[in-house]
């Protein structure tokens, strides 16, 4: 009796303020947002009505948030390929036998505690104005206008504002996983005759699974949600072809004060990154049991 009394102390002490932070943050309202997405609530009125699924009705109906998560998906894709790709590359080069290995880390990690609406500030100014007086001065047709005034362009300006912003952070996941190899793995593949791309393909790769579930999850998630980059760096210009999910479930919710089905655009968004991050990291544990 005792020891379930000293269990119990020890519980309320430790874990029951987190239990109580995050009821008070999420549990609760994910569970009120819910209870919204059956009403007509337009975020003002104190008068709420019960609609059922209507809500869930006008979302498929709302071509623009189609159009906004087909967006997204295009987005996430090149964001993660390229992300994990280059994070790859400099973990891979920032861990074998290079001078000022710490400068070069701390260098490719800086642009990740940039805010994400500071720094879309600050790569707006790049591409309106930096670049295109280099393309005037240099002659260089593609530069000598913005990117962000060409639909195209603005998307690839965000992916690779967000692989320049993300790498870093990602890098250093990696290079833990390449520290956490064992030398006389690779010694005795060595020994073996295996070459460097060997190596790398049949070792290094399948032992640092474990690396990639982790930055694929946290690339994943952070694309899908992306907002503050979208709303400093593009607005969703040039004509609105760059909004994201995010982008259009604020601008439903709050813009149009349609806070029903903005609120219900918002769960079809969370079930469906849950969905995939919850299928990703299910492949990638799989691999990483049979490494």
């Amino acid at each position: 009796m005792k020891d379930k009394k000293e269990g119990l102390k020890v519980f309320g002490i430790f874990a029951l303020p987190g239990l109580f932070v995050f009821a008070a943050v999420v549990i609760i309202p994910f569970l009120y947002g819910l209870y919204l997405t059956l009403t007509d609530w337009n975020g003002i009125s104190s008068a709420t009505n019960i609609i059922g699924f209507d809500n869930y009705v006008n979302v498929f109906k709302d071509k623009e948030f189609w159009k906004a998560l087909l967006l997204t998906l295009k987005y996430v894709v090149c964001s993660v390929v390229l992300v994990n790709v280059v994070a790859f590359f400099l973990a891979y080069v920032l861990t074998s036998k290079l001078k000022g290995v710490g400068f070069f880390r701390t260098g490719f990690f800086t642009p990740n505690l940039i805010g994400g609406v500071v720094l879309g500030f600050i790569w707006q100014f790049v591409f309106s104005r930096v670049l295109v007086n280099i393309g005037n001065t240099t002659g260089i047709g593609f530069l000598s206008k913005s990117f962000l005034a060409d639909p195209t362009k603005a998307f690839w300006a965000m992916v690779i504002v967000t692989v320049w912003q993300t790498s870093g952070y990602m890098m250093l996941i990696y290079i833990a996983g390449f520290t956490g190899i064992s030398a006389d793995v690779l010694e005795a593949a060595s020994i073996d005759g295996a070459t460097g791309i060997q190596k790398l393909k049949n070792i290094t790769v399948p032992l640092m699974m474990p690396s990639f579930v982790i930055c694929i999850f946290l690339t994943l998630s952070r694309s899908f949600m992306v907002y503050d980059l979208n709303l400093s760096l593009t607005g969703g210009e040039p004509y609105g072809t760059t909004i994201m999910a995010a982008m259009h479930v604020y601008n439903k919710a709050f813009t149009s004060r349609q806070y029903g089905v903005g609120q219900a655009e918002a769960l079809i968004l969370f079930l469906m990154v849950a969905i995939i991050s919850g299928i990703q990291i299910y492949l990638g544990k799989r691999k990483e049991v049979e490494a």
